[in-house]
């Protein structure tokens, strides 16, 4: 009796530790490193990686997938980035770390240094390599659990770079251990290095920490600097030593345009800003600002439209308002839009067409700059409420109608088998079907009273059916990981009945044995 209680006890201390090992197979350790991360993401690119919904390992991937199939750790790309202790704005800059997430509402990305990203962008378009600032990014982060460097050496897609308190150094020579190494605008390590003068400091590594001009920095070396930036054309302010908040956007003003960090402080890279290859500024429209520059202790600076969609531009002659002459004015400077979408088209112009045919009565999708099924039904309607020919493409002069102020509204609701476009890359085929068959209801249905029951069902599917989309990324990965917890899950359960049905088993026997013993 008394071994058969032990190994009950055994049996459920194993199904115990089962138990751990079922809910530990939920989540990943994360790991690895942002050169790692880096080189991971330029492979899928360059070995052409499929994107797959849901998909998580090397060869077909999803956005966040791209992250989790070389870290771990978080599944989606919001948690990616809310658990992240190092977050930013890409509006100032993006830091010179590889391997940081690039993250905007509903996608992410991977920063893989020297100006570009990598992203899973979709079935359509697969893994892209592109410029940071083109694809929309709004923040950067250091993924959750993933290593950076932060002094010292590391080795990035067969090239050398030094990173110097937590960023590669670029556009400078730096004296590293007695031997002088020269780095390109990119950080790469340009020379193999060559033995310095006897002269150098006793610091293993030049530091530009102290030498470094800033906010409230003055001095012949800030008159230098102004001079410099205004002859490239990015300070028109008072030269006069004064590192005020001109002088500093001026300077954030040629790092942006020189690929740089952008900071606002003239450290190593005001090696790029003396070099006779220094960008000069060009801006793509001319913008007139009136400047009060009678206050020497303020400057003034241009103001940037370059690598960003929109930027305000303002006068910065500050301090004292009153003074302040100039008239702030908002200027958007954009890449060159194409004049006409169809069906297969992804771009930022048809989420705002998309948002207009909504306003109007004709789209009820999602404003998410995908040209699908539904969006080309809700132009055809358009198109033919408006006198156009119904082609189902939005050439330039409906979009001219569009935006204009006599687009006539939709006259009919669009009827119930235009509302749901089945045509969707982004959901899982099961939800497809289950899209494929309330569309195939609500064609059937007639216009009578009956039918009121039915729309209003199929409507609350449709939500229904768009918050399943959102959660299916925690459905299932291609690691496993939900079938692991469901097998060990199941296996639990089997033993801990197994344990019941003994212990019922031999309680059931004792009682019966005393019972009977009663009659004698």
């Amino acid at each position: 009796m008394k071994n058969i209680k032990r190994i009950l006890s055994i049996m459920i201390v194993v199904a115990l530790l089962v138990g751990i090992c079922a809910m530990s197979t939920l989540s990943s350790n994360a790991g690895g490193t942002g050169t790692g991360l880096a080189e991971w993401a330029l492979n899928a690119y360059y070995s052409k990686w499929s994107y797959v919904y849901g998909g998580s390992s090397a060869g077909a991937v999803d956005c966040s997938g791209l992250i989790y199939s070389y870290a771990g750790g978080q599944r989606t790309g919001d948690a990616q980035l809310y658990n992240s202790n190092y977050t930013g704005s890409i509006s100032s800059g993006v830091p010179r770390i590889h391997g940081l997430g690039l993250w905007k509402p509903g996608h992410v990305g991977v920063y893989v240094g020297d100006g570009m990203a990598v992203d899973a962008r979709g079935s359509q378009w697969g893994v892209c390599y592109e410029s940071v600032y083109t694809h929309g990014w709004t923040k950067y982060f250091k993924v959750p659990g993933v290593s950076y460097p932060t002094n010292g050496w590391v080795n990035f897609n067969g090239s050398k770079y030094y990173y110097e308190n937590g960023q590669y150094v670029v556009n400078t020579t730096k004296t590293i251990n007695g031997v002088s190494y020269t780095f390109s605008a990119s950080g790469k390590c340009s020379s193999n290095g060559s033995v310095a003068p006897s002269t150098s400091t006793s610091s293993s590594t030049s530091s530009s920490s102290s030498t470094s001009l800033k906010k409230g920095s003055t001095g012949d070396r800030v008159i230098k600097l102004q001079q410099r930036l205004s002859e490239l054309g990015y300070y028109n302010g008072v030269i006069d030593g004064s590192f005020g908040e001109g002088t500093e956007k001026a300077f954030k003003l040629f790092q942006e345009q020189a690929g740089l960090y952008v900071d606002g402080i003239a450290g190593n890279d005001i090696n790029k800003l003396y070099a006779d290859d220094a960008p000069k500024y060009e801006p793509k429209e001319e913008v007139s600002l009136e400047v009060n520059n009678n206050k020497s202790d303020e400057d003034t600076a241009v103001t940037s439209a370059q690598n960003k969609p929109a930027q305000q531009l303002e006068s910065i002659n500050g301090e004292d308002e009153q003074s302040q002459t100039a008239t702030e004015t908002t200027e958007e400077v954009k890449e060159e839009t194409p004049t006409s979408f169809s069906k297969g088209d992804y771009h930022e112009e048809i989420a705002k067409f998309q948002k207009r045919l909504s306003d109007l009565g004709y789209y009820e999708g999602t404003a998410d700059g995908s040209f699908g099924t539904q969006t080309e039904s809700a132009v055809k309607v358009f198109q033919g409420a408006n006198g156009i020919t119904q082609s189902g493409v939005a050439d330039e002069f409906t979009l001219k109608v569009l935006y204009s102020n006599t687009a006539a509204k939709n006259p009919i609701p669009a009827s119930p088998a235009e509302e749901l476009e089945v045509v969707n890359s982004e959901l899982p085929e099961s939800a497809q079907r289950a899209n494929a068959n309330a569309s195939v209801s609500k064609a059937n249905t007639t216009n009578t009273p009956a039918t009121e029951v039915t729309l209003e069902t199929n409507k609350l599917s449709e939500k229904a059916l768009a918050g399943f989309s959102d959660t299916m990324s925690f459905e299932s990965d291609a690691n496993g990981n939900n079938f692991q917890f469901i097998f060990w899950l199941a296996v639990m359960i089997i033993i801990m009945s197994i344990a019941f049905i003994v212990v019922h088993t031999i309680e059931k026997k004792k009682l019966g044995k005393k019972t009977s013993g009663k009659y004698f």
